[in-house]
């Protein structure tokens, strides 16, 4: 049996999307008064792009457009948050599965365990991976990048929560139900 890969639309929505992440992560944050942290509206989108296309785009998606974001920003990929945005998307994508936005349906059930999963995989990624990675990695301060890493984490929490269901729900119904037409 042979591997599909990725269809064309998937790995067109990885190039889209990570350059609308960087542009999101550019225009779009909202800085806050903790060093190097922001309020950042492209994890509402890449909830959006991983609910939409799946684990291994919204993976991509959070890896490429982060890390060019701080390569084109800053200078340089700071890689423990890059990594912590692929794990976001993937684990989104992955855990999302069951949610069929494509099929117009986001009811109350589906925003439920949307936003659930949302927030432990943010919680896990922000308040744990980040700032062990920068310990690891950079040898930053502890106090200072737990502080960093939950701010983080809860910003991105309710950003998704309130903009990335938005953007869900307005997406859902545009799609048409599953069984709106049902051949007899």
């Amino acid at each position: 049996m042979r591997s599909q890969g990725l269809s064309i639309k998937t790995i067109v929505a990885i190039g889209i999307g990570s350059a609308v992440f960087v542009i999101l992560g550019r225009f779009a944050s909202i800085p806050s008064g903790i060093p190097n942290t922001s309020v950042e509206t492209a994890y509402a989108f890449l909830a959006l792009m991983s609910v939409i296309f799946g684990p291994i785009a919204g993976g991509l998606i959070g890896f490429i457009g982060h890390a060019l974001k701080d390569a084109i920003f800053y200078g340089t990929p700071w890689w423990s948050w890059v990594v912590v945005s692929a794990f976001v998307g993937f684990g989104i994508g992955l855990f999302t599965r069951k949610i069929k936005v494509d099929e117009g349906v986001f009811g109350t059930k589906q925003i439920v365990l949307f936003n659930i999963v949302q927030a432990v995989i943010q919680a896990v990624g922000w308040f744990l991976i980040a700032p062990i990675l920068d310990i690891v990695i950079y040898a930053e301060p502890a106090n200072k990048v737990f502080t960093q890493g939950i701010f983080a984490g809860i910003s991105n929490i309710v950003t998704v929560g309130i903009i990335g269901t938005i953007l869900i729900a307005t997406y859902a119904k545009t799609q048409g139900k599953s069984d709106s037409l049902a051949k007899e």
